[in-house]
């Protein structure tokens, strides 16, 4: 069988480039995990690679285009996180909404960095690419689609849900980090919520005590 021709050297050369912009895309994310999201410096990232600051802007034109870079493997995590099948879809309404909030939490206090990146927008001036913001914008529709599902109607729902959950992990993080003070409260929250619009889906008696028995 004869040999696979090799490669021409503009296919080489544009996988040498995904290489290295993948290395310093690495370097770029743990460097913000150690350092926060602020610290990114292209002196810094340059360092951690092994090239100077100037030839890091060959792979990215600018720190923001760097965030924006992580913004989308970040909100592609989060896709699939909140994708991801589970042992609630054949449970009811309120418990497989529970599950949905208790993977949005989980995934936001497993990495802060990420979080505040996806979630915070703390840096001034970034405003992520529409290329970037659309994984996160198909994560929105199914958390969407999971309300409509339970007959919730109301368009505040979607907001003060996404508000309350952001709450608790921003007190989870700031306040607990690692613990459960407001974990535990997930839950109560989503039942609270229901509670408010969309009362009708609380066929089954909550679970709530069991819950923190268990704890």
């Amino acid at each position: 069988m004869p040999a696979a021709a090799p490669a021409p050297p503009s296919d080489r050369r544009a996988q040498r480039h995904a290489g290295t912009r993948s290395q310093i895309l690495a370097a770029a994310a743990d460097l913000v995990r150690s350092e926060g999201l602020a610290s990114l410096s292209m002196r810094d990232l340059g360092a951690r690679v092994g090239m100077r600051a100037q030839s890091v802007y060959g792979y990215f034109p600018s720190k923001h285009a760097i965030y924006d870079a992580l913004f989308q493997q970040g909100a592609e995590a989060f896709l699939a996180a909140m994708s991801a099948p589970t042992s609630s879809e054949a449970a009811e309404p309120h418990e497989r909404l529970m599950a949905s909030a208790q993977r949005f939490f989980t995934f936001c206090v497993s990495d802060p960095v990420r979080y505040q990146l996806l979630f915070l927008h703390t840096i001034p001036g970034f405003v992520p690419s529409p290329e970037a913001y659309e994984p996160a914008v198909a994560a929105l529709a199914l958390t969407s689609t999971a309300f409509a599902e339970a007959g919730i109607t109301d368009p505040d729902a979607l907001d003060l849900a996404t508000a309350v959950l952001a709450g608790l992990t921003s007190q989870q993080l700031a306040n607990d980090p690692g613990g459960d003070r407001w974990a535990r409260l997930v839950d109560r929250a989503v039942l609270m919520l229901l509670t408010d619009f969309a009362p009708h889906v609380l066929t089954a008696p909550p679970t709530i005590t069991d819950r923190k028995a268990t704890r």
